[in-house]
C-alpha cells in the first residue's frame, strides 16, 4: 500500500507535513526479510538466521526462543503458542493452535475435595501442557530451512553469557517478586540476591541454557517424553500436581483453518477459539456499521464507538468461547454482518452503557513476534505464559516457569470453559493478519484482554485514517483489565487529548489515566510485505524495548556463513 499520513493531518501545509509526524519511530523498510519483536537482541537473532538462509519460520523460532530468556516473565518453553503463517507463492494462510490442555487428572471434583471452590490463578493446579515446542517443532517440519539445533544457538548464548536487563522487563519482573518468593526454585532463579534484577544489570540463566542445549541436541521428544518431560513431571509430583507422562507425550498443537471478516475492504484474519480472535473480528464488524469520524481517531466520537463497539463483542466473548473440541462456539453467527448490524442498534451515540449483555447469535502476559523472509512469507506468532511468570513454579534444575493458562477454567460444569481433562482453557494469546490487493500484514498486540480491541483499534488507524504501520501501532489507544464484567470501566493513555476525556467521562465512560505509551495497552509488532514491489515494511511498537531488525543482505553476509540450500 502506498503510506500516508493520517487523513486528518492532510489539511496541514507541504511545508509542516515534511517536518511533523504523529508517530516517534519511523518504519523499516527493506526488500529482505526482518524482523520484529519486544527485545532487540532477540530480533537480531531472528534476523541473523535469515542472514543465514533461514526462512520466516526459522527466524520467528530462533527470535522466540531468545525472547524467552530476555523476558522469563512474559514467555518460553513452559508457555503455549499460536501463529499464522503466510505463503507468498500459493498465497494461502495457515493457523497453528498450540495451547496445551489440562491433565488428565485435572478435574472439578478433584479441586472441591481440596477445598478449592474457585479456580486458583497460581500454584501447580493452573498448570497445563505447555505448547510452545511443539508448536514450534510443526512450524519448523512445514516451513523450516535450517537444522532444528541452529535455531538455538542465540538463545543459548544469552542464558549463558548473559543479557542486560531492558528497561520495561525489569519493572515487571520487579513486579512479580512476591509471586517468585512463593517457590524455592523461582526465588532461586529468578531473584539473585533475593532481588530481581534492575534495568542494565546482566542476567544469566545457566540451568535454562542446559535445557535448551538438550532441547536443539535432541529435538521436542526431550520436551515430551525425555530430560525435560522427566524434570516436569517431578516438580508437579513435588508440589501435589496432577500431570503425567501420558498427559505430556499425547499432547499435539494442531493445524487449524483462520477464521476472517471483511472490514471496508481489507480481509482480516484471527484463529479461531478456544483463542479470543473472533472478538476483535466481531468488534471491527460492528465498528463498520458506522462512519470514520471526520475528524480522525482521537475523537470523543471515534473513541466512543469504539468503547461501545469492544463491551458487545467481549460480552458474546465471556459466554461463547471455549475449545470447540468441548463446547459449540457459534462462530459463524457471531461473525454474521446482519447480526453486527443488530448489535450496533444498541449503541446510544450519547452514552455509555454499563451494563453489556451477551447477544444470541444465529447458528451456523505474552510476547508476540513477526517475521518476513526475502520471498515474502510472514509468521505472526504470539507465545505466553499468562501472567507474569505464569504459575510462579520454576522446574527444577531447567530454568524456566510454567504456564497457569487453567487458571482461566471455571468450576461451573455448567459454563462453556468448565475445567475438564484434556481441555484446552479459553486463550488471550490471538496472532493477527490482513490483507487487501498487494499487502500483506502479519501484526499483533500482546496483552491479555487488551489483544482484540487492540487488534480492531490498529485496523481501524491503517484502514479508516491512513496511517503507516508504526503510526498506527503508536496512537493513543483505550483498553480493559478483563474480558468480564467491564461495565463502564476503561484504561486510557494520557496522550488522549483532555477535551476528549472530559467529553467521554460527561458520557458515562469511566476513566483510568495511564501513562504516555503504558504497558497496559499492549507492545505490538507489525509487518507488511507488498508483492508488487517486493518490498517489506515493519514497526516495532515504542511501549516495548525492541525494534524491527532487517536482514542483512547477501553481498555483506560474513563469508562462508550463508548457506541456502541446508535442510533440517
Amino acid at each position: 500500500m502506498r503510506y500516508s499520513l493520517p487523513i486528518f493531518l492532510l489539511t496541514l501545509c507541504a511545508v509542516a507535513l515534511t517536518q511533523d509526524r504523529p508517530n516517534a519511530r519511523s518504519m523499516v523498510i527493506s526488500k529482505y526479510g526482518i524482523v520484529a519483536t519486544s527485545q532487540v537482541q532477540a530480533s537480531q537473532a531472528g534476523a541473523e538466521i535469515l542472514s543465514r538462509g533461514g526462512s520466516a519460520a526459522d527466524a520467528a523460532i530462533a527470535a522466540n526462543a531468545a525472547l524467552g530468556v530476555m523476558e522469563p516473565d512474559m514467555n518460553g518453553i513452559g508457555g503455549d503458542l499460536f501463529a499464522i503463517y503466510w505463503d507468498a507463492k500459493t498465497g494461502k494462510l495457515y493457523g497453528l493452535n498450540a495451547s496445551g490442555w489440562a491433565p488428565s487428572g485435572l478435574t472439578i471434583e478433584h479441586l472441591k475435595s481440596n477445598g478449592i471452590s474457585q479456580m486458583p490463578t497460581t500454584g501447580i493446579d493452573t498448570v497445563t501442557v505447555p505448547g510452545a515446542v511443539d508448536g514450534w517443532n510443526k512450524l519448523h517440519e512445514r516451513f523450516g530451512r535450517l537444522p532444528w539445533k541452529d535455531l538455538f544457538a542465540p538463545a543459548i548464548f544469552y542464558a549463558e553469557n548473559g543479557f542486560p536487563v531492558q528497561e520495561l522487563i525489569g519493572m515487571d519482573w520487579t513486579g512479580a517478586e512476591p509471586k517468585l518468593k512463593n517457590d524455592p526454585e523461582s526465588r532461586r532463579v529468578f531473584l539473585a540476591r533475593d532481588h530481581a534484577p534492575k534495568m542494565g544489570d546482566l542476567f544469566r540463566n545457566p540451568d535454562l541454557a542446559k535445557a535448551l542445549r538438550a532441547l536443539a541436541a535432541g529435538g521436542p521428544s526431550v520436551f515430551y517424553s525425555g530430560e525435560i518431560a522427566k524434570a516436569i513431571l517431578s516438580t508437579s509430583s513435588e508440589l501435589g500436581g496432577t500431570m503425567t507422562a501420558d498427559d505430556l507425550k499425547n499432547f499435539s498443537a494442531e493445524w487449524v483453518e483462520p477464521i476472517s471478516t471483511t472490514y471496508r475492504g481489507w480481509k482480516v484474519y484471527e484463529l479461531p477459539p478456544n483463542g479470543q480472535g473472533m472478538a476483535a473480528l466481531e468488534m471491527l464488524n460492528i465498528m463498520e456499521q458506522f462512519t470514520p469520524a471526520k475528524d480522525g481517531p482521537l475523537t470523543t466520537e471515534e473513541f466512543h464507538k469504539r468503547i461501545e463497539a469492544m463491551k458487545l463483542a467481549y460480552a458474546d466473548l465471556a459466554r461463547y468461547n471455549a475449545d470447540p473440541k468441548f463446547a459449540k462456539v457459534p462462530v459463524s453467527g457471531l461473525l454474521s454482518k446482519n447480526y453486527a448490524k443488530n448489535r450496533a442498534q444498541l449503541i446510544d451515540l450519547n452514552k455509555a452503557n454499563c451494563n453489556v449483555q451477551a447477544g444470541r447469535p444465529p447458528e451456523g502476559d505474552t510476547t508476540y513476534l513477526t517475521t518476513v523472509d526475502k520471498e515474502g512469507n510472514i509468521v505472526s506468532l504470539i507465545q505466553s505464559n499468562f501472567s507474569s511468570f505464569g504459575s510462579g513454579i520454576t522446574v527444577r534444575g531447567m530454568g524456566f516457569a510454567l504456564q497457569n493458562r487453567g487458571a482461566l477454567f471455571m468450576l461451573d460444569p455448567s459454563t462453556p470453559d468448565a475445567l475438564a481433562p484434556h481441555k484446552r482453557p479459553f486463550h488471550t494469546i490471538i496472532p493477527a493478519f490482513m490483507e487487501k490487493g498487494d499487502d500483506h500484514i502479519g501484526f499483533g498486540i500482546m496483552g491479555g484482554a487488551n489483544q482484540p480491541l487492540a487488534h480492531a483499534q490498529f485496523v481501524s488507524e491503517v484502514v479508516d485514517y491512513g496511517m503507516n504501520l508504526q503510526a498506527a501501532m503508536e496512537v493513543p489507544r483505550f483498553t480493559v483489565r478483563s474480558n468480564f464484567n467491564i461495565g463502564c470501566n476503561i484504561l486510557i493513555e494520557d496522550r488522549v487529548p483532555a477535551e476528549v476525556r472530559q467529553q467521554l467521562t460527561s458520557m458515562g465512560h469511566q476513566l483510568e489515566l495511564r501513562a504516555h505509551y503504558s504497558m497496559y495497552m499492549g507492545r505490538g509488532q507489525a509487518i507488511d510485505h507488498n508483492t508488487a514491489t517486493g518490498m517489506n515494511y515493519a514497526a516495532s511498537d515504542a511501549r516495548s524495548d525492541g525494534s524491527a531488525e532487517p536482514e542483512l543482505p547477501p553481498a555483506l553476509w560474513p563469508s562462508g556463513s550463508h548457506n541456502n540450500t541446508q535442510q533440517h
